[in-house]
């Protein structure tokens, strides 16, 4: 579907000739002298890259449709994840590069909302946090101030995070999935 640089919005996404970009920001510029443009910032969503591309007033581009399915995380399966579509119950399995660092946040019957153009996964949303038991963590010692009251955690997943001292082993903790933060201890 093509549209015009004048109906930009935040997060719409585009199928120009480099790639496929989601627009980040935009502002229309109308100089004293020449004609009006459109200054974007946009973020390749296959490799997460980030550019600034002008473009004249009312250019007619491509707009992608992307579709967003929620799925249920069901299992890993070697170097792939295993979902399953809420409303058809449709199976899929998705590559671990497709999900970027989202994969390290599954937990096996959550739900996220994976978003595709054609059959291709371009993105993963996830719930802003998610509860997850700490595997293993080295005991923390009462005086040792030298990391800023942090140390490194494993988490059911796999994945490391930085909790404080007082997490052990075993707690459930809180961790926000956009930026791999400690929250809370549950």
């Amino acid at each position: 579907m093509n549209i015009s640089t004048n109906d930009f919005k935040n997060g719409m996404t585009l199928d120009l000739d480099d790639g496929l970009f989601q627009v980040v920001e935009f502002q229309h510029v109308k100089p004293g002298k020449g004609g009006a443009f459109v200054r974007t910032k946009l973020r390749n969503v296959r490799q997460g890259t980030t550019v600034e591309r002008t473009f004249r007033a009312d250019e007619k581009v491509e707009q992608a449709v992307i579709d967003k399915r929620e799925m249920q995380y069901l299992y890993p399966d070697g170097d792939e994840f295993v979902f399953m579509d809420t409303q058809s119950y449709d199976q899929m399995q998705v590559p671990r590069g497709s999900l970027g660092d989202a994969a390290g946040f599954l937990l096996e019957g959550n739900t996220a909302v994976l978003q595709m153009y054609g059959t291709e996964i371009v993105g993963v949303d996830l719930p802003a946090s998610v509860e997850v038991e700490v595997t293993y963590t080295e005991p923390g010692l009462q005086g040792d101030r030298s990391s800023a009251g942090r140390k490194p955690a494993t988490i059911q997943t796999g994945l490391t995070v930085q909790v404080p001292l007082f997490v052990n082993t075993g707690d459930r903790i809180k961790v926000d999935t956009r930026s791999g933060e400690y929250i809370t201890r549950v």
